[in-house]
């Protein structure tokens, strides 16, 4: 079987259903991913996401917002990997020092400035850092912002603005767990908001109250951290939560230990040839990012 999407369904036997979502994914819902109402996860007040972007064009840039419930699930890895495979400039909108701020080599303490937080109280478009293709460019967060976060709405209404003046076709936005109030304004704008998903008890907790508030939202899931040995219990609670709330499951990452100890600033995806240690890892972050490609063009 080549690697096409197989909807799970009560026709299969239990284990190979199982597996399919993970190897396969299922495929996209018929929800409306850029003309939908999105509900504000801290009101009641619902949105429709024409007044936050213009519509829907094959020209426009594309906002690929990665969101988690829980931290640790390695999503600032894959927004690093993503925004450099996908040529786009990438927006930290967390502010601890785990980040992708750090990891690019970026130190807050080292700076007068803090761009983003300066650029939001001017109304203006902050200039991104030159990753020179081996990091990705960078807007980069900082402390402060945890205290001076705007509206969803205004964080929305900036990175399409941002995003239109750049130039560039995708804008990638990492958020702090939890999404928070800039996080959820990053959601409200993205075209698609990558979802990592980690194959363990508490992170699945998680990820169903995520899904319970925004399983509209155009959601791509991707299993993340996933062992050679994926625990069968929880293989068949995220078939149940796919199944439940029609999301959407893209490939999977597994698991490369060898990630946790890397120091180089580079992109793992933009060395070449990659080491051994990193060849499947590599492969699989292709494959998310032509997963995060078809997935806006449907």
């Amino acid at each position: 079987m080549g690697r096409e999407s197989v909807k799970c369904s009560g026709s299969l036997e239990p284990s190979k259903s199982d597996l399919a979502v993970l190897q396969y994914g299922i495929p996209p819902n018929k929800l409306p991913k850029c003309a939908g109402s999105y509900i504000r996860r801290d009101t009641s007040v619902q949105m429709s996401a024409g007044e936050l972007r213009a519509p829907h064009t094959s020209l426009m840039p594309k906002i690929v917002t990665v969101a988690a419930s829980k931290g640790g699930v390695g999503k600032s890895t894959l927004a690093y990997e993503l925004a450099v495979l996908l040529d786009a400039p990438l927006v930290d909108l967390d502010w601890d020092e785990g980040g992708v701020t750090r990891k690019w080599g970026y130190r807050h303490e080292n700076r007068v400035h803090a761009p983003m937080i300066e650029a939001l109280a001017a109304g203006r478009t902050p200039t991104v850092l030159n990753g020179r293709g081996r990091k990705p460019d960078l807007l980069p967060g900082h402390p402060d912002f945890a205290e001076r976060q705007p509206a969803p709405e205004d964080i929305a209404t900036a990175l399409s603005k941002w995003a239109g003046e750049w130039g560039r076709p995708f804008v990638v936005v990492d958020t702090h767990p939890g999404a928070a109030t800039a996080g959820h304004g990053a959601m409200l704008a993205a075209h698609v908001v990558v979802v990592p998903v980690v194959l363990r008890t508490n992170e699945l907790n998680a990820l169903e109250g995520m899904l319970k508030e925004v399983a509209d939202y155009p959601l791509l899931l991707i299993p993340n951290l996933v062992p050679r040995r994926a625990p069968a219990a929880e293989i068949r609670r995220l078939r149940r939560l796919v199944e439940t709330y029609q999301a959407e499951v893209g490939p999977l990452v597994r698991d490369c230990r060898a990630l946790g100890t890397r120091k180089r600033h580079a992109a793992v995806v933009a060395e070449q040839p990659a080491a051994a240690v990193y060849r499947d890892f590599v492969a699989s972050m292709r494959e998310v990012a032509g997963a995060v490609r078809r997935y806006i063009s449907d």
